[in-house]
């Protein structure tokens, strides 16, 4: 891995300033170097936008800043994209994802939506400032194993429980895992508002996803909503 990492930390840097067209180059150069998609994507793109993540979480830059690496990172990922779907069947299961009701922010839900996507989740992405009943009209509609539910701003959070009480009300709360993220949460607090799992970073929240999406298949036997 030593001699990739000239490349995959430049990948990184770009990402950082922003320099779209530089990281289409180098993402494609790693490509044809012949350094893994998942390579790239983790220890390169998803390494720089998490670099941004930090800076911005400490006010150390601020939204353009966040905008121009978002940009880069897409222009990255849209060069992956082939190769890291050409190779997969159907979907493992189905994810539904946003940021609650009350945060516009979606950084880390993007970068999650990617690592998901790249271990063969379906994902579906409602965005932002998302109300409970659009939830669970989403996971309903498109039967998901999975509810991915995050928050960056602590006066939202409390979104997140509105959520676990509104799917405990319609009697489907057995029936999906609920997965939490964001900065303020934590572990305690996942437990406080009734949900499933708390994961800190993107890459845990795809690994334990295909964890939960293996252990609803074995049990679920085809029960739907």
């Amino acid at each position: 891995m030593a001699d990739l990492l000239p490349i995959l930390k430049e990948i990184s840097k770009k990402v950082q300033s922003g320099k779209l067209k530089d990281t289409k180059e180098l993402v494609q150069k790693a490509i044809d170097e012949g350094i893994e998609p998942e390579i790239i994507l983790n220890k390169g793109l998803v390494a720089g936008m998490n670099v941004i993540s930090t800076k911005f979480k400490s006010n150390a830059i601020y939204v353009p800043e966040v905008l121009l690496a978002s940009a880069a990172m897409k222009a990255g990922v849209d060069i992956l994209r082939p190769y890291l779907t050409s190779d997969k069947k159907q979907p493992v299961g189905k994810v539904c994802l946003g940021t609650v009701r009350g945060d516009i922010h979606d950084i880390g839900k993007n970068i999650v939506k990617l690592m998901m996507e790249c271990r063969g989740i379906e994902v579906i992405d409602l965005g932002v400032d998302v109300p409970p009943e659009k939830f669970l009209e989403a996971v309903i509609n498109n039967d998901c194993h999975i509810l991915c539910c995050s928050a960056l701003l602590t006066t939202a959070i409390s979104g997140i429980r509105d959520v676990v009480e509104l799917f405990e009300k319609e009697g489907i709360r057995d029936k999906v895992k609920i997965m939490i993220g964001g900065a303020p949460i934590n572990n305690t607090y996942c437990r406080f508002v009734g949900a499933d799992v708390f994961t800190s970073d993107a890459a845990s929240a795809a690994e334990k996803a295909c964890e939960l999406i293996a252990e609803l298949n074995e049990n679920r036997n085809n029960i739907q909503f």
